[in-house]
């Protein structure tokens, strides 16, 4: 028996400033949407281009209000070949949340504030 990793939900109360932020931050596109008949919810999936694996943005109408994230413990890494520009990407966009030096990696955190651990690539 196989297992393959195809994509890890999110749910957001932003579609546009989530995609964009995703766009923005980890260079993510756009690689389908699915909006239910009703406008109950809208399913947005972004790829890096390189894997196939995908985040799936989850918009609710009906959940307007944050998600409780409970400890914020859960995250999705990336690992990126220019660290240092990533860096500098992040910190002028003021999402930086968490740093361990000493690990060489860092966090940030996107509009839903679901942290995203951001690492060199070996």
């Amino acid at each position: 028996m196989e297992f393959k990793c195809v994509h890890c939900n999110i749910n957001i109360t932003n579609i546009d400033k989530s995609v964009s932020f995703y766009q923005k931050a980890l260079g993510l596109k756009v690689e389908r949407t699915k909006e239910a008949s009703d406008g109950s919810f809208i399913l947005t999936y972004l790829g890096d281009g390189i894997s196939n694996f995908q985040i799936e943005l989850t918009w609710l109408k009906d959940h307007p209000q944050p998600y409780e994230l409970g400890e914020n413990e859960s995250h999705i890494c990336f690992e990126v070949d220019d660290f240092d520009q990533a860096y500098q990407l992040h910190k002028e966009m003021g999402c930086i949340c968490f740093e361990n030096k000493a690990m060489g990696l860092y966090f940030i955190n996107d509009p839903d504030d679901y942290w995203i651990e951001i690492i060199p690539k070996k």
